[in-house]
C-alpha cells in the first residue's frame, strides 16, 4: 500500500469519477474529490443509472424504495438534484446518462421487471440486458477526455449497476484507477485482499479535516438516500469519519499502478 500527497490532484489534471447511481461517487471519494479540487485538479462526476423510468407502473419493489426514501413518482428527477447539490459542495461538476436506476428496468417487451427484489438487484445480469455493456461504453468512449484519469468502482457487494459500470469502463480498454465502493467494502475486505496477492496496488490520499466535513456534507446531500445506510446524519457522519481514519484516507486501486503513474507524470 503507497501513501500518497503528490496525487491528490495537479494543475492541469482532470480526473472522471464513474458514479452507478448519484450518491456513489460521494460515498466512496467525497473527500479525496474535495482534495483533488482544492490541489487544482479538475473533477468530474459522471453519474450511469440516473435517467428516467418509463412512463409505467413501477414494481412493487421499487415503490417500496419510494416510500423509504421518502419521494414519489418524481424520485429520479430528486436523485439528480441531489447530485447536483453534493457536487456543488465539492467543487466538482457533474453529468447524468440516460439509463435507469435497474428498479425501473424492463424487459423489451415490457411484461416484467428485470430487478424487482433485494436478491435480484444483487444477482445475474438479466439475458434482456447483455448489450448493455457495449452501449455503455461507447457513451463514454464517445464523451471522454483521453488525458484524463478515469475512476471506476469495484463493484464490491456486486450490485447490478456497480457491475454494469465496471464492465462499461474497461471495456474501454484503457488503464483505469478503481474505489471501493463504500460501504459494501465494509464487507468486503478479503476481497482487496485477494487483489494485492495478485499484484494489485493501493494508494492512500490523505483527507484534511476540511475535506471530510466536504466529504460529509456532500453525501447529507443526498438526503433520501440516508436511510439506506443510516438512522440519522449524525450517524452517517460518525461512520465516515470512522472509515476515513480506518484507512488513514481514501483508498484507489490499480492494477497497473506504474502505467498509470508514468502516464500522468512523464
Amino acid at each position: 500500500m503507497i501513501s500518497s500527497t503528490s496525487m491528490a490532484g495537479k494543475e492541469g489534471l482532470q480526473w472522471i469519477y464513474l458514479s452507478p447511481h448519484p450518491d456513489d461517487a460521494a460515498l466512496s471519494c467525497g473527500g479525496l474529490i474535495w482534495e483533488q479540487i482544492q490541489a487544482g485538479a479538475q473533477v468530474s462526476i459522471w453519474t450511469i443509472c440516473a435517467g428516467d423510468p418509463p412512463d409505467v407502473p413501477l414494481s412493487p419493489f421499487a415503490e417500496r424504495l419510494h416510500q423509504r426514501w421518502q419521494i414519489g413518482r418524481g424520485a429520479a428527477l430528486e436523485r439528480r438534484q441531489e447530485d447536483m447539490r453534493s457536487c456543488q459542495r465539492l467543487g466538482a461538476s457533474f453529468q447524468h446518462f440516460s439509463l435507469p436506476d435497474c428498479i425501473y428496468r424492463q424487459s423489451s417487451d415490457r411484461q416484467e421487471y428485470l430487478y424487482d427484489s433485494e436478491n435480484a438487484i444483487f444477482g445475474p445480469i438479466h439475458p434482456d440486458e447483455a448489450a448493455l455493456i457495449a452501449s455503455l461504453s461507447e457513451e463514454i468512449a464517445a464523451q471522454l477526455p483521453a488525458w484524463a484519469s478515469l475512476v471506476s468502482p469495484m463493484a464490491l457487494g456486486g450490485h447490478i449497476d456497480h457491475r454494469l459500470t465496471r464492465a462499461a469502463a474497461e471495456r474501454l480498454g484503457r488503464s483505469l484507477w478503481y474505489y471501493p465502493d463504500y460501504p459494501y467494502v465494509l464487507k468486503s475486505e478479503q476481497e482487496i485482499h485477494q487483489l494485492y496477492q495478485e499484484g494489485w496496488e493501493s494508494v492512500v490520499f490523505p483527507v484534511s479535516p476540511a475535506g471530510l466535513a466536504a466529504w460529509q456534507d456532500s453525501i447529507a446531500a443526498h438526503a433520501s438516500q440516508i436511510s439506506t445506510f443510516w438512522p440519522n446524519l449524525e450517524a452517517m457522519q460518525a461512520a465516515i469519519k470512522a472509515y476515513a481514519g480506518q484507512n488513514g484516507g481514501i483508498r484507489l486501486l490499480a492494477e497497473n499502478y506504474f502505467q498509470l503513474t508514468n502516464l500522468q507524470f512523464e
